[in-house]
């Protein structure tokens, strides 16, 4: 993690790391003036609140109040040697906890994440550089050299030099890459997370059977979402890129809206046409951009090529962001080994929705196929030991498509989870769908998995497809338990004799899809330094509904945003248009703005927590409207997981709106006594809130320049550096 420090007045100090800021001084006695714990105060702190930290995962996971367990810190200072110190921690629990559960609140401690680095001693190097922003972060890896080449099946070259390329083409970008986690609690199963220290929004995830294969997956993914936009989808460019020659590639193009609002000619082809406009509904509006919203240009779209004839497709850059997600993208050291794990992807995708859909059973792989893998019976015999039961499935629907399945259940709260995995070898596929499994996860979090269901809706309806792409968390279907297979056990191989290339493999995969009647469309990105495609299976391949294109479609952002940002400055005709606009139009009202808009707002703000509910409420206030207001205020305090600071706010309202409609109470009368509940401050915003004198309280004032929304501000500064190559690539070529 990068924090910079700023220098305030005398000794006060500013880091910044995230969303965060936390202020330092030093006492009185040192000459500072005590406005803030001193640095050395925090440090002290985070080892205490790290150890209550594992203590209260523990208890959650097993449904422990923690509202009788006490913990307390006490650092014990050596008289002839102050560095050298004691931790003392100590916890007192209830009588009424296990003596298992004590023990395992013990053990719970002795993970605490700081107590581990500080034990471990950690290595301070200090260095200048000339520019601090453009210091690329070495990723602590060992530089290529003779006597380090490690091959893994599906690269074309070894791991330490695909590594050095991937961090150079970052470094060249200006992207500073930081590691932020490493998990490797399951032998041969390793996961990390890295992100842009400028912009934590650009983060990827890796995993693989070593530390070094898991930070190559982490780094191909990171390039190959640069590459294809991905960390900037549906979001707000800002006027700068919105008003530039291009806005997503060189080589897009623009087509104008029509009169009627038909869809303009040379979009799409037939085949397309028929799947995203089969009964002539979609309209050139809903295709217009989310990132610009240049709705005078028109359609923004990408050109992708077709693989049955070699042809231009313009594919609306809108239409791609709203139903493909990040499916079918890779990223690679040649393009056939981008196309293996593209395609491998899409598959494991496809197969693993036709199976939740279909409710399938699958067959288990033998034991004795198992055990030609050592290492990853290894792991799932790790796993078994913590008490989790394993299932090894085979999932390419008896040899038709090269995807593996490893299944956990957890009988501690009855949840299970199933990860899936593909690639032309079994033996990647099945390491795969493992790695996939833990990637990210600690043993604890393996308690949030839902239970399996015999409600075909529940497994059948959209969102619980999208939830699984996600992050897999979604429902299984107990039939998918059944010891009664709906298909045979193959021991099936895509990937042809030892020495066939990624090229044969691409070709292979390519050929599955070619017989079964789907058309493909791809296109390729090599600006960056690195190969990378983007693979579209139109039919197959999307992630979201294609009615969402009508119905759900991102750029309902454009409605709203210019109005929402510059709410303060809206008069009493503007705000009310706003709000009716808001109500008509059936978006759910915990949306949050900003996934409506497409703006990210520091999530520590009421910016970052606003929903459409609560705008509402806040312009009902605005415009007088007491009654309107209420109703929200009811409703937001019925279904709030905000802030507690906010919820006591709107308690507040409440009240007092409840008074403001009641002709025999005056306020006046109560103020005294809400002065005592809820304080002074908050008081005098909620008053100020109702008779219209304060303002959408809390909500600081911006701008469609996004003044102030420095979260964002570094999201589009991340996507200048990445436009900026692609001119500088255009002109250089």
């Amino acid at each position: 993690m990068e924090i910079n420090v700023n220098f305030l007045d005398n000794l006060r100090l500013e880091a910044k790391f995230d969303d965060f800021t936390v202020i330092t001084d030093q006492p009185i006695r040192y000459k500072g003036d005590g406005s803030a714990p001193s640095p050395f105060d925090y440090f002290l702190a985070s080892s205490a609140l790290c150890a209550a930290y594992f203590v209260r995962v523990y208890c959650l996971s097993r449904d422990i109040p923690t509202h009788n367990i006490r913990l307390s810190q006490n650092n014990i200072v050596d008289p002839e040697n102050r560095y050298n110190q004691i931790f003392k921690i100590q916890v007192e629990l209830p009588e009424d906890i296990s003596e298992k559960d004590r023990q395992g609140i013990l053990r719970s401690i002795d993970r605490c994440t700081v107590k581990k680095v500080i034990q471990t001693g950690p290595d301070f190097q200090i260095e200048v550089v000339d520019n601090l922003a453009e210091d690329a972060q070495a990723l602590l890896m060992v530089a290529p050299d003779a006597e380090h080449r490690t091959f893994i099946e599906g690269k074309d070259l070894p791991l330490e030099q695909t590594i050095a390329n991937m961090t150079k083409i970052l470094a060249d970008l200006g992207m500073k890459i930081e590691i932020a986690s490493w998990r490797n609690i399951v032998p041969h199963v390793w996961s990390l997370h890295i992100r842009d220290a400028a912009s934590p929004m650009c983060f990827t995830n890796g995993k693989g059977a070593t530390k070094e294969s898991a930070l190559c997956s982490a780094l191909g993914e990171f390039i190959e979402r640069l590459n294809c936009n991905f960390f900037y989808n549906d979001q707000y460019f800002g006027e700068e890129i919105a008003n530039a020659e291009y806005v997503h590639y060189p080589n897009e193009k623009w087509f104008g809206l029509m009169e009627h609002d038909e869809l303009p000619d040379g979009i799409l082809d037939d085949y397309t046409l028929a799947i995203y406009n089969p009964e002539g509904e979609l309209a050139g509006s809903n295709l217009i951009d989310t990132n610009s919203g240049r709705i005078d240009r028109g359609i923004c779209a990408l050109p992708f090529v077709r693989k049955s004839d070699g042809q231009n497709v313009y594919f609306p850059s809108n239409l791609i962001e709203n139903l493909f997600l990040s499916n079918g993208m890779s990223a690679g050291n040649t393009l056939p080994e981008a196309q293996v794990q593209c395609l491998s992807e899409i598959f494991e995708r496809a197969v693993k929705k036709q199976i939740l859909e279909e409710e399938l059973a699958l067959p288990d792989v033998p034991r004795e196929v198992l055990e030609k893998y050592p290492d990853i019976v290894e792991g799932i015999a790790e796993l078994e030991k913590q008490g989790f039961p394993i299932l090894v499935k085979d999932a390419s629907l008896g040899g038709q498509f090269p995807v593996m399945c490893v299944t956990l259940m957890n009988p501690r709260t009855g949840g299970v989870f199933a990860s899936f995995g593909a690639h032309p070898s079994l033996h990647v596929a099945l390491e795969r769908s493992l790695t996939e499994l833990m990637q990210g996860r600690s043993f604890e979090g393996l308690n949030d998995m839902p239970p399996p269901t015999f409600n075909s809706l529940a497994v059948t309806e959209p969102h619980n497809f999208v939830e699984h792409f996600i992050d897999s968390t979604g429902v299984v279907s107990w039939r998918f338990f059944s010891a009664k297979s709906d298909y045979e056990f193959v021991e099936w191989d895509f990937s042809g004799d030892h020495g066939d290339t990624n090229e044969t493999e691409a070709d292979r995969l390519f050929a599955i899809l070619e017989e079964m009647g789907k058309e493909v469309y791809m296109a390729t990105y090599e600006e960056l330094g690195a190969p990378a495609c983007r693979i579209l299976v139109p039919g197959y391949s999307e992630v979201y509904p294609v009615e969402d294109l009508i119905w759900d479609n991102t750029n309902k952002a454009l409605d709203y945003r210019e109005d929402i940002l510059n709410l303060h400055r809206l008069d009493e005709d503007q705000l009310q248009d706003l709000v009716e606009r808001l109500e008509e139009s059936q978006i759910d009202n915990y949306e949050t703005i900003t996934t409506l808009i497409g703006v990210e707002f520091d999530e520590n703000t009421v910016w970052g927590q606003l929903t459409v509910l609560e705008l509402k409420l806040l312009i009902y206030l605005a415009l007088q409207r007491h009654e309107e207001a209420l109703e929200q205020v009811e409703a937001f305090l019925q279904y709030n997981d905000n802030t507690v600071e906010r919820g006591l706010f709107y308690r507040a309202v409440q009240a007092v709106l409840e008074i403001a409609l009641d002709d025999e109470l005056e306020l006046d009368d109560f103020m005294v006594n809400f002065r005592r509940m809820f304080g002074a401050d908050t008081m005098a915003a909620v008053a100020g809130s109702v008779d219209g004198s304060v303002r959408f309280y809390g909500l600081t004032p911006t701008n469609m320049q996004l003044e102030g929304l420095d979260k964002h501000l570094r999201l589009i500064e991340s996507y200048k550096k990445l436009h900026a190559a692609r001119g500088a690539k255009r002109v250089a070529g």
